[in-house]
Protein backbone atom coordinates (compact mmCIF):
# COMPACT_ATOMS: atom_id res chain seq x y z
CA UNK A 1 0.00 0.00 0.00
CA UNK A 2 1.41 3.35 -0.91
CA UNK A 3 1.45 6.15 1.66
CA UNK A 4 -0.35 8.47 -0.43
CA UNK A 5 -3.74 8.04 -2.45
CA UNK A 6 -5.63 10.23 -4.32
CA UNK A 7 -9.25 10.32 -2.93
CA UNK A 8 -12.09 11.44 -5.70
CA UNK A 9 -14.81 13.08 -4.54
CA UNK A 10 -18.49 11.25 -6.17
CA UNK A 11 -22.21 12.16 -5.20
CA UNK A 12 -23.41 8.28 -6.43
CA UNK A 13 -21.33 7.64 -8.74
CA UNK A 14 -17.65 6.01 -7.16
CA UNK A 15 -18.66 2.43 -8.91
CA UNK A 16 -19.03 3.93 -12.07
CA UNK A 17 -16.19 5.58 -11.95
CA UNK A 18 -13.77 2.94 -10.49
CA UNK A 19 -15.32 0.71 -13.61
CA UNK A 20 -14.97 2.88 -16.29
CA UNK A 21 -11.28 3.83 -14.87
CA UNK A 22 -10.05 0.21 -14.63
CA UNK A 23 -11.50 -0.43 -17.62
CA UNK A 24 -9.29 2.28 -19.55
CA UNK A 25 -6.16 1.55 -18.33
CA UNK A 26 -4.86 -2.19 -19.47
CA UNK A 27 -2.17 -2.23 -16.09
CA UNK A 28 -5.33 -1.52 -13.83
CA UNK A 29 -7.38 -3.44 -10.67
CA UNK A 30 -10.03 -3.21 -8.46
CA UNK A 31 -9.78 -2.91 -4.54
CA UNK A 32 -11.73 -3.28 -1.56
CA UNK A 33 -15.33 -1.39 -1.76
CA UNK A 34 -17.28 -0.44 1.37
CA UNK A 35 -20.91 -0.05 0.72
CA UNK A 36 -24.00 1.85 3.09
CA UNK A 37 -25.68 -0.03 5.33
CA UNK A 38 -29.05 1.08 6.70
CA UNK A 39 -29.26 4.77 8.04
CA UNK A 40 -26.77 5.86 5.98
CA UNK A 41 -27.08 9.00 3.36
CA UNK A 42 -27.43 7.05 0.90
CA UNK A 43 -29.02 3.93 -0.24
CA UNK A 44 -27.93 0.73 1.48
CA UNK A 45 -25.51 -1.40 -0.82
CA UNK A 46 -24.38 1.76 -2.66
CA UNK A 47 -20.55 2.65 -2.69
CA UNK A 48 -19.12 4.20 -0.03
CA UNK A 49 -15.40 4.51 -1.28
CA UNK A 50 -14.03 1.77 -3.50
CA UNK A 51 -10.30 2.11 -4.04
CA UNK A 52 -8.51 0.82 -7.40
CA UNK A 53 -5.33 1.27 -8.82
CA UNK A 54 -3.69 2.76 -12.07
CA UNK A 55 -0.66 1.93 -13.49
CA UNK A 56 0.79 1.02 -9.95
CA UNK A 57 -1.37 4.11 -8.34
CA UNK A 58 -3.82 4.13 -6.12
CA UNK A 59 -6.80 6.08 -5.98
CA UNK A 60 -9.85 6.10 -4.02
CA UNK A 61 -13.28 6.90 -5.19
CA UNK A 62 -15.73 8.48 -2.48
CA UNK A 63 -19.63 8.54 -2.69
CA UNK A 64 -19.55 12.08 -0.75
CA UNK A 65 -22.81 13.33 -1.41
CA UNK A 66 -23.64 16.75 -3.25
CA UNK A 67 -21.56 19.04 -0.90
CA UNK A 68 -18.72 18.98 -3.56
CA UNK A 69 -18.87 18.53 -7.13
CA UNK A 70 -16.28 16.49 -9.18
CA UNK A 71 -14.62 18.70 -11.25
CA UNK A 72 -11.58 19.41 -13.49
CA UNK A 73 -9.19 20.29 -10.40
CA UNK A 74 -8.01 16.52 -10.78
CA UNK A 75 -5.96 15.63 -13.29
CA UNK A 76 -4.68 12.34 -14.75
CA UNK A 77 -1.09 12.90 -16.28
CA UNK A 78 -0.48 10.05 -18.51
CA UNK A 79 3.13 9.50 -20.15
CA UNK A 80 2.94 8.51 -23.44
CA UNK A 81 5.46 7.08 -25.85
CA UNK A 82 3.78 7.23 -29.18
CA UNK A 83 0.96 9.46 -30.45
CA UNK A 84 -1.43 6.12 -30.96
CA UNK A 85 -1.14 5.48 -27.19
CA UNK A 86 -2.05 9.24 -26.65
CA UNK A 87 -4.96 8.60 -28.85
CA UNK A 88 -6.05 5.65 -27.73
CA UNK A 89 -6.11 6.99 -24.12
CA UNK A 90 -7.92 10.46 -25.44
CA UNK A 91 -10.79 8.26 -27.20
CA UNK A 92 -11.46 6.45 -23.99
CA UNK A 93 -11.22 9.23 -21.86
CA UNK A 94 -13.42 11.38 -23.60
CA UNK A 95 -16.05 9.36 -25.29
CA UNK A 96 -19.23 10.22 -24.31
CA UNK A 97 -17.60 13.59 -22.42
CA UNK A 98 -19.02 16.86 -22.33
Amino acid sequence: MQKLSTCLWFNGRAEEAMNFYTSVFKDSKKGKVSRYGDGGPMPKGTVLVASFELLGHEFMALNGGPQFAFSPAISFVVNCETQEEVDEFWEKLSAGGE
